[in-house]
C-alpha cells in the first residue's frame, strides 16, 4: 500500500514560472515532498489564480510573459486588498537586481531566491521552513 500524504496537511504551491525545464524540476521535487503544485507561465492568468487565495505558497518568477512578477507582487501585497493574500510569496529569479530594487522587492515578499544558486531540494527545504513560520 502506497503512503499518501494526509490530504488535510497537503500544502498547495502556485509556481509562476515560464521556463518549462525549471518548473518541471520544481514540480517534481515539491510533489515528491508532498506538495500539490500548479504551474502557470502567463502573468495575467497567474495573477487571477493567485487572487483566489487557495495557495499556501506562491513561487513567483520576475520575468514572465504578459505581466511582470513585480506587478503581480505589488497587486497581491496591496494593503487595500480584501481579503489579504494568505500565501507566502517567494521570489525566484535569475535577474540581477540593483540593491535598492532587490531590497524593495524583499520587503513585500517572504523570500528571495536566485534560481541558479539553488537546487530543487534546497527549494523544498526553504519552503518547508517558510510554511512552518
Amino acid at each position: 500500500m502506497d503512503e499518501e500524504p494526509n490530504k488535510a496537511t497537503v500544502r498547495s504551491v502556485l509556481c509562476i514560472e515560464d521556463e518549462q525545464f525549471i518548473s518541471e524540476l520544481y514540480t517534481r521535487a515539491l510533489t515528491k515532498a508532498g506538495y500539490q503544485v500548479t504551474v502557470i507561465a502567463d502573468g495575467v492568468k497567474a495573477l487571477e489564480a493567485a487572487q483566489t487565495n487557495q495557495y499556501d505558497i506562491i513561487l513567483l518568477d520576475l520575468m514572465i510573459p504578459n505581466l511582470t512578477g513585480i506587478e503581480i507582487l505589488r497587486t497581491l501585497r496591496n494593503p487595500a486588498r480584501v481579503p489579504p493574500i494568505r500565501a507566502k510569496i517567494i521570489i525566484i529569479t535569475n535577474l540581477e537586481q540593483r540593491q535598492e530594487v532587490r531590497a524593495e522587492i524583499e520587503k513585500q515578499a517572504d523570500g528571495y531566491l536566485v534560481k541558479a544558486a539553488m537546487t530543487p531540494s534546497e527549494l523544498v527545504s526553504l519552503i518547508e521552513k517558510i510554511s512552518l513560520s
